[in-house]
């Protein structure tokens, strides 16, 4: 490492020479022989960020309703687990092609249709949310990405949570 920084300060104080018309002509000459012979080295490449969301699929867009974006559970006790099923159609032209679907966390699992949905189609979306080790009001998200505009729609889970203990 110290020698190719040595090589590359050499290398700019030689073309800064060349450049500026400093030194002899031997010494520019010898400044471009070593830069020619010793181009400088490309700089590392920058690994590219992961996008924190995965891409729609390409092609053409289509659209999707809901009966409800959004389902409150009511009151349960710590421990207990909780489903419900999200309708939808393709209201859209163009099959509906889902490519994700993420919970905010790990106690909010979804399970999606993996293949396209014809245009006037229904389906659903099941999401259980566990509530294990969770007390209070709970608010929990899940991220659809599918070939929609725009292309992420988001679905919402809530109610209160009692501890255990409380719940006697």
């Amino acid at each position: 490492m110290k020698l190719r920084i040595a090589i590359l300060s050499l290398m700019a104080a030689s073309l800064f020479m060349v450049a500026c018309g400093g030194g002899d002509a031997s010494v520019r000459e010898e400044a471009k022989r070593a830069i020619q012979a010793n181009p400088t080295p490309a700089a590392p490449a920058t690994p590219t960020a992961t996008p924190a969301t995965p891409a729609a699929p390409a092609g053409p867009t289509t659209t999707m309703s809901f009966d409800n974006l959004e389902y409150d559970y009511g009151t349960i006790t710590s421990g207990e687990k909780v489903q419900y099923a999200y309708k939808f159609k393709n209201t859209g032209s163009e099959p509906l092609i889902i490519s994700n679907a993420k919970g905010s966390c790990g106690c909010t699992v979804p399970e999606w249709p993996k293949e396209p949905i014809a245009p006037g189609a229904t389906s659903e979306i099941l999401v259980q949310f566990d509530s294990s080790n969770k007390s209070g009001n709970q608010s929990k998200r899940v991220t659809l990405t599918s070939n929609t505009n725009p292309a992420q729609t988001f679905l919402t889970i809530k109610g209160v949570v009692n501890k255990a203990e409380e719940a006697k």
